[in-house]
Parts: C-alpha cells; sequence; structure tokens
C-alpha cells in the first residue's frame, strides 16, 4: 500500500525528534541522519517529497538556515533533488557515499584484536573503523552509545544481554545494525554472526574426556557477572555431574597455587600467563605434571609452552562476514561454529 506525504512526513519528523532526544547531534545533523535513516528503513522512497522547509520549521521549531542548510547537504550526498516550485524529493536510495564503521566491543584482548584486524583487512581503505569497549558495563555501554548514535553507518556490535541493551540497539535501523559474538534477539529483521556457547562447550569436553579422566581434579576460574558466559559454566558443571568427575569452579587463579595431576580451565587470557610462569619456575611439563585449557584461540597459544590446547569459534570468519554486511547490507543471522584445537599442554 503506497504511503500517503502526510504519513511520510510524520514518520520523518519522529525519528528527527528520536535523534535530537539524545543530545549529541546538532540540530541540522538531527535532519540529515533522519533522512538517511527514513530512506534506508524503506519509509521514504524514491520520488517520496520531503516536508516542505516551512512544515519543518512548524513541527520541529528548528531555523530555517538550519533546515536549509540540511537540505543542501542531502542534495550534496546525491539523494535529494530540489525541484523548482515544488519542493525537495528522494532521488537516490544510495545512502552510503562515504562508509563510516563503529565497533562495540567487550574488551581489548588478542582474539578481538584478530577481529577488527581481519575486518579492516576485508574492507575497502576509505571505509573508517572507530573502536569502542563498554566492559560489560552498561553504564559505559549507555554513554558509548550516546556518543555515536546517529554519527555511522554501520554499528558492529557485541551487546550486553539485558532489556535495556535490548532497548537501545532497537533504535537503530536493522539495515545499519550487526550483532556480532554473543547473541541477543532483538526481532527478526536484526542481523547477527553469533557465538553458540553452552551446547558447544559441552561436546568439546566430551571430546576432550579421554585426557581430562587422568587428572584427579579439574578446576574452571569462573568471575560471576562479567562478560564471561554463564553458558560456559552451565557445560562445565553438567560435565562434571554425567561423567562423575571430580571438579570445581573458583573465582581467579593466585600465583603459587598449582598442583600436579590437576587440570586448570580459564577464560582470562592474563590469568593463564601468570599460570604458564609458575609452571616455567617450578620446572614442570605441561601436559604431562598438569594440565590446561584455555578458550578463544590466538597466535600465541599455538606457540607458548609448546602449544595451548583451546576451543574456540573463528573470529576470522565472523569478522568476514560483517564486512559483507557492511559492504552489502544483506541481511545475515549466523552462528559460528566452535572448533576445538588439541595441543600439547592436555
Amino acid at each position: 500500500m503506497k504511503i500517503s506525504k502526510e504519513e511520510n512526513s510524520a514518520t520523518l519528523i519522529a525519528r528527527i525528534k528520536r535523534l535530537e532526544s539524545l543530545n549529541t547531534l546538532s540540530k541540522h545533523e538531527c535532519i540529515v541522519q533522519g533522512v538517511l535513516d527514513a530512506i534506508d528503513a524503506n519509509e521514504l522512497e524514491v520520488h517520496s517529497s520531503l516536508p516542505s522547509v516551512n512544515n519543518m520549521i512548524h513541527y520541529l521549531g528548528y531555523a530555517r538556515e538550519t533546515f536549509s542548510k540540511a537540505y543542501r547537504d542531502l542534495i550534496a550526498h546525491g539523494v535529494v533533488e530540489s525541484k523548482n516550485r515544488k519542493g525537495y524529493f528522494v532521488v537516490s536510495n544510495n545512502t552510503q557515499m562515504k562508509q563510516k564503521v563503529a565497533v562495540v566491543l567487550y574488551a581489548y584482548d588478542t582474539f578481538q584484536d584478530t577481529l577488527v584486524s581481519e575486518l579492516r583487512a576485508n574492507l575497502p581503505e576509505e571505509v573508517s573503523i572507530d573502536l569502542f569497549f563498554h566492559h560489560n558495563n552498561m553504564e559505559t555501554f549507555e554513554d558509548i552509545f550516546n556518543r555515536i548514535q546517529g554519527k555511522y553507518t554501520v554499528y558492529i556490535v557485541a551487546p550486553i544481554e539485558n532489556k535495556a541493551s535490548v532497548q537501545l540497539l532497537r533504535s537503530i535501523s536493522p539495515s545499519k545494525l550487526l550483532i556480532i559474538d554473543r547473541l541477543l534477539d532483538l526481532g527478526d529483521e536484526y542481523s547477527y554472526i553469533a557465538q553458540e556457547f553452552e551446547d558447544s562447550t559441552y561436546k568439546v569436553f566430551e571430546q576432550l574426556y579421554p585426557k581430562i579422566k587422568k587428572y584427579k581434579e579439574i578446576i574452571f576460574y569462573f568471575r560471576e557477572k562479567t562478560a564471561e558466559p554463564n553458558e560456559i559454566k552451565n557445560a562445565f558443571l553438567k560435565f562434571l555431574d554425567k561423567y562423575q568427575i571430580k571438579g570445581h569452579i573458583e573465582k581467579q587463579y593466585k600465583p603459587g597455587n598449582l598442583e600436579k595431576d590437576t587440570l586448570y580451565f580459564t577464560i582470562h587470557n592474563p590469568e593463564l600467563y601468570l599460570m604458564l610462569k609458575d609452571i616455567l619456575q617450578k620446572k614442570w611439563r605441561l601436559g604431562k605434571d598438569l594440565g590446561i585449557l584455555s578458550h578463544n584461540d590466538d597466535v600465541i597459544k599455538e606457540i607458548i609452552s609448546g602449544g595451548i590446547t583451546t576451543f574456540s569459534t573463528s573470529f576470522h570468519t565472523i569478522a568476514q562476514e560483517a564486512a559483507k554486511f557492511v559492504s552489502q547490507r544483506v541481511p545475515v543471522k549466523m552462528i559460528v561454529p566452535t572448533e576445538l584445537v588439541d595441543r600439547k599442554s592436555l
């Protein structure tokens, strides 16, 4: 059904008001971004007319020159034309004149560096990428969001899993938002490239059972209420119960507390390096005197101490598929498989 001119105007004005409420954009930027977002969302189609400057002044109260400047910028973008005495019209749906990508991640780590480096390698040089870290802190996430909303053509976000995060992210057009790493349900129209943690982790433990059972105990270092996935903890406890393996969870590794014939499992890389340092000082043999299992593979774990056994998704794959989303804007729903890399540390 064809959308009326009045509906077009009401929808566009509502978008501009939402952007205005963020207090991060100038009035001129709110108008420009509102029009571009409406085009991306197919709320304004090619040949649709934009509200007149007089109507915009009436509903939004901005200065006439603010609207005139915004419309001139849209004309310069090549998406709007002024037709003598008839007003302003959408002439192109190509809003991606210059790609600017915001990547919002949990925290810096070597595997995150792999993701960002691979993303850059798979995008044209003219695409700019800005990197932000929220550290699984909702206040930090909201602060980042309020600073970047409306200023980027694409948002690639590793989300915090709560209702407030969902509400913020749903204010971004589905064509501009890609959820990565953790799967957060924003609705069928939104795209994601994510990991699955619980079933895949349990299957890894089952694969490693012949090696795990030689140790007298397995200790998992896990921090509650952090970015570390609870699903991994659930899989660990399920495995212990089903296979009657002795093991328990501790909050963090305390240097000097290693014991022989014990398997240590950590998600946290600095913790891993502390354990490896203690093993070197004790002159113990990794994979013989004790074992180590780590989450998220990287090149360091491939070479350090003869190789650390890991299980991990492919951050190269996530980055490559994310680059396709940025370039092509084709919706994607992908769970990237988790792979076991069995090395000498077990």
